[in-house]
């Protein structure tokens, strides 16, 4: 039987109960900027922490990145794989809504019907709380004991991390989902609790006389298990297989606990192991993580990233040279976001090559935390990995050492910070020689300067603006900086109308601004003495693939000049404009859905669609004729006295026109 269809008036009160940010929230950390929110995008691989963008007025999300874009019902199926009526479901059950459904001999179905991937999340569920009761009972006394006495776990940190017990019996577990609970042995089977006989037909547990660690998605619930033997059993570990609910490159152990915590202190810890992030929580540190013996993905390091502001990301991998080894692959899956600055990577390797949990046993939770807080960035570890072992009296291996370190420098694009480490680095090579240190520095810089010119320079000078969209987003930067007068206007406009940028040049070229009014380097008011253009210019000077983007926004032709003297009349158009451009994307993704939906057996959805494909065509007629009505103001003779009046121009192209 398929899921039951919801009546619209079901639907309806649903909508009107949901709040989007509250729903995105509960996935992305979110940021107020404005009158909207921002966060970074769970639905691609990109980095920007601000290019999903929640308008809680509309009710509707949108990535300036991937272009994903909807409201509270469309986030919730892309981001769980699950069907239109699945999320409207869980949706009614979450805010007490009376499910009512188009057959309404189909009402008492409803409450006790499940979709497949709801049964696993239930069976799962049982069979985490059968562990959990296991572990106090006769037969957990060992694992319990374990636990306690050897592992210096509190009661409190084992209820809390729902730890459990698998008793030793081949069909234990098989005997409580299948022949008490009477769940179905194939779905039993799909949550990865048993596995079949190779023989004889039937099946056995998975887990048995093992500790057993829950592992938990997002919202806190079990999705998978590890097992840790408790006597010589191999392996050591054993983990969930894949499973509807569960895919290792993608889940962190404890992030659940974790990610308030990361978005309070800002920062994450990421281990290698179960107890030690267990661990680190019980000692203080409920910013922890853990990979679950798995390298370190680049996805997953991009979930992390949507909790902590300054990126900052602190691995701690085992001491000894297999954590080493550990830490070092584990860096290769993220390496593009370390060398970009996205991330802020600090590794701390721990003496006498312990893990964390080795650690605390023996140390106070302010010796962690000393460590913690001074571990190296990745780059000054990887500089001293590369000097390690080293004889840099030998020519050999000295050439080995600088050719290393010049190798990490660079792909490094920041000419700041490759300048701080070029003088670190031929300082540490020079060994106390400050002459050697000079000649070393230079050399070092001739080396990169050559390297970075022709692996970087573009072989073609940028372009001007080729799309309307992009048009528009110019002529609003280019009024912004160059006629104070208009942006105060600019600026609320902006915020009001919840505008972001598309392009990723613009985008960075609006937060320079705005770290600049925040820092009161610069001001809305018209004014203010305006050296908000020479800032940027400067600030752009040592970024050379920005400065190329950037060079017909700071610095205006004669074309641009010409086109914008009418400033008042132009933000008028491209506001409008990008709105167009937004809301025609906004429609072409409503009619695709609702093209690719199947009405005869999902019309609610299909209702839901058109309903969206409605707003937005009126939406789009409103702008056209608004830009209509701007472009017959535009083709007008200007009246030069009064367009003039209101330009209040920066003094450099002030004196140009």
């Amino acid at each position: 039987m398929s899921t039951p269809r919801l009546t619209p008036e079901t639907i309806a009160a649903i909508n009107q109960q949901i709040d989007l940010v509250e729903i995105v929230a509960e996935h992305v950390v979110l940021r107020k900027s404005g009158a909207n929110f921002r966060g970074a995008c769970p639905f691609h691989q990109g980095s920007n922490a601000t290019a999903l963008s929640v308008n809680p007025s509309k009710q509707i999300y949108h990535c300036f990145s991937c272009g994903a874009s909807g409201n509270g019902f469309q986030f919730l199926m892309k981001i769980g794989d699950r069907s239109f009526q699945e999320v409207a479901i869980d949706l009614a059950r979450k805010h007490h809504i009376p499910l009512q459904t188009l057959e309404p001999e189909q009402n008492q179905e409803l409450e006790r019907q499940l979709t497949q991937r709801q049964q696993l999340y239930e069976v799962v569920g049982l069979a985490a709380s059968f562990f959990h009761h296991a572990l106090f009972a006769t037969q957990g006394k060992a694992a319990l004991s374990y636990l306690l006495e050897q592992r210096h776990l509190t009661l409190e940190t084992i209820k809390r991390f729902q730890l459990g017990y698998a008793p030793a019996g081949w069909d234990t577990l098989y005997g409580y989902l299948v022949n008490q609970k009477r769940y179905g042995a194939s779905l039993v089977e799909a949550a990865g609790l048993i596995v079949p006989r190779k023989s004889g037909g039937g099946y056995y547990d998975r887990f048995r006389d093992r500790l057993i660690i829950p592992i938990m998605d997002l919202q806190g619930k079990p999705i998978a298990f590890g097992g840790r033997a408790l006597g010589d059993e191999q392996p050591k570990y054993l983990n969930s297989p894949e499973t509807p609910l569960f895919h290792k490159g993608t889940v962190l152990f404890g992030l659940h606990l974790a990610r308030e915590a990361i978005a309070k202190r800002d920062r994450a810890i990421v281990v290698e192991g179960y107890f030690d992030a267990i661990a680190l929580h019980q000692a203080g540190f409920p910013e922890a993580i853990a990979t679950m013996g798995v390298a370190l993905q680049g996805e997953q390091v991009r979930q992390l990233l949507r909790y902590t502001e300054s990126k900052r990301l602190i691995l701690n991998f085992d001491g000894d040279q297999a954590g080493k080894n550990a830490a070092e692959r584990a860096i290769a899956g993220f390496a593009d976001l370390i060398y970009s600055g996205t991330v802020q990577l600090r590794v701390l390797t721990l003496p006498q090559g312990k893990d964390a949990a080795e650690f605390l046993q023996h140390h106070a939770q302010a010796d962690y935390g000393k460590l913690a807080d001074t571990a190296p960035l990745f780059l000054d570890w990887q500089i001293n990995l590369a000097l390690t072992g080293k004889n840099l009296d030998q020519a050999d291996q000295f050439h080995q050492a600088s050719e290393a370190i010049a190798q990490l420098l660079a792909k490094l694009p920041d000419h700041t910070l490759r300048s701080h480490y070029i003088h670190q680095a031929a300082q540490l090579l020079a060994q106390g020689s400050s002459h050697l240190a000079l000649r070393l520095e230079q050399d070092l810089r001739r080396q990169l300067h050559h390297q970075i010119r022709r692996d970087r320079w573009p072989s073609r000078p940028p372009t001007s603006p080729t799309t309307a969209l992009q048009l528009a987003e110019t002529q609003l930067l280019q009024i912004y900086l160059h006629f104070s007068y208009y942006r105060q206007q600019i600026y609320e406009l902006i915020e009001q109308q919840g505008i972001s940028f598309s392009f990723e040049h613009h985008r960075q070229l609006w937060q320079m601004i705005l770290d600049l009014l925040d820092q009161g380097s610069t001001s809305l008011e018209p004014s203010h003495p305006d050296q908000l253009v020479p800032q940027l210019q400067l600030a752009c000077v040592e970024i050379t693939d920005l400065a190329l983007q950037l060079h017909h926004l700071l610095w205006l032709d004669e074309n641009a000049k010409i086109a914008l003297l009418r400033p008042a009349l132009v933000i008028r158009a491209a506001i409008a404009r990008i709105q167009l451009i937004m809301a025609e994307k906004r429609y072409h993704h409503w009619r695709n859905l609702w093209q690719a939906t199947d009405l005869k057996h999902d019309s609610q959805l299909g209702y839901f669609y058109q309903s969206q494909i409605q707003a937005e065509k009126q939406q789009i007629f409103a702008l056209q004729q608004q830009l209509e009505v701007n472009f017959i103001d535009l083709a007008r003779e200007p009246d030069d006295q009064q367009d003039l009046a209101e330009t209040d121009l920066s003094p450099a192209l002030a004196d140009s026109i």
